[in-house]
């Protein structure tokens, strides 16, 4: 009559009863005891061959060392990095920010705003200290929609604006500095009213663009979201 054993949950028959089979005794005897070697030795988790698999492994190591409101501004740890930035510089980052979500995704943050707060936590995360970091971020084009307030962005998108969280975040945390391009807000009839009470305004983006270049301003463009 055939028996039955349990190993880990697993209900195994033997061709007669165990209690009388000695060599399947000896068998289960030896795999019981690298059970617990092999849940051990199981690998851990590492990005998968999709684009979905590869983004939850990211999100399940970010690390979010000054912006936090975004997702997508998360880093990815390095073990002993064998090239460091100087932290004892000052780093002028400039970002021009032209990129705007999809109408189909006004109620998501919007990409470009996310990268920036990725750049800068990557500043942060190689060893600069924050206030070390000057950013200054010039808006025109589409993108000045995802920075109106939440009564514009309703009456275009018949939705709350994302954005102002992440927009007060950087200004907050990482004293961002905020300049809107006039010429851009007249093609797109973006109204000064309807933008944060701390941007700034000027006639063109790109003299903005130009004046901090000179001023030894290291230039991103944001004009599209990898």
């Amino acid at each position: 009559m055939p028996g039955c054993i349990i190993v880990d949950n697993a209900v195994i028959l033997t061709a007669k009863p165990f209690f009388m089979n000695k060599k399947f005794k000896l068998f289960v005897f030896f795999v019981s005891l690298l059970l617990p070697t092999l849940a051990i030795c199981r690998p851990t988790p590492t990005p998968g061959n999709n684009d979905s698999a590869r983004m939850a492994y990211f999100l399940s190591i970010a690390k979010y060392p000054l912006i936090t409101s975004a997702k997508m501004s998360g880093v990815v740890p390095v073990e002993n990095p064998t090239e460091k930035p100087d932290p004892t510089m000052e780093y002028k980052l400039l970002f021009e920010l032209t990129y705007n979500n999809p109408d189909s995704m006004a109620k998501e943050l919007n990409d470009g705003l996310a990268e920036i707060g990725r750049v800068i936590n990557l500043h942060v995360a190689s060893g600069i200290p924050a206030e070390k970091i000057i950013p200054v971020v010039v808006v025109h084009g589409s993108a000045l929609y995802s920075v109106m307030n939440n009564e514009a962005y309703q009456k275009k998108y018949a939705c709350e604006n994302p954005n102002l969280q992440l927009i007060a975040e950087l200004e907050q945390k990482a004293v961002v500095k905020f300049i809107a391009c006039g010429q851009a807000m007249a093609f797109f009839q973006v109204d000064r009213s309807t933008l944060p009470p701390e941007f700034k305004v000027s006639l063109t983006a790109q003299t903005v663009l130009s004046n901090y270049q000179t001023k030894n301003y290291v230039l991103y463009v944001i004009n599209t979201v990898k």
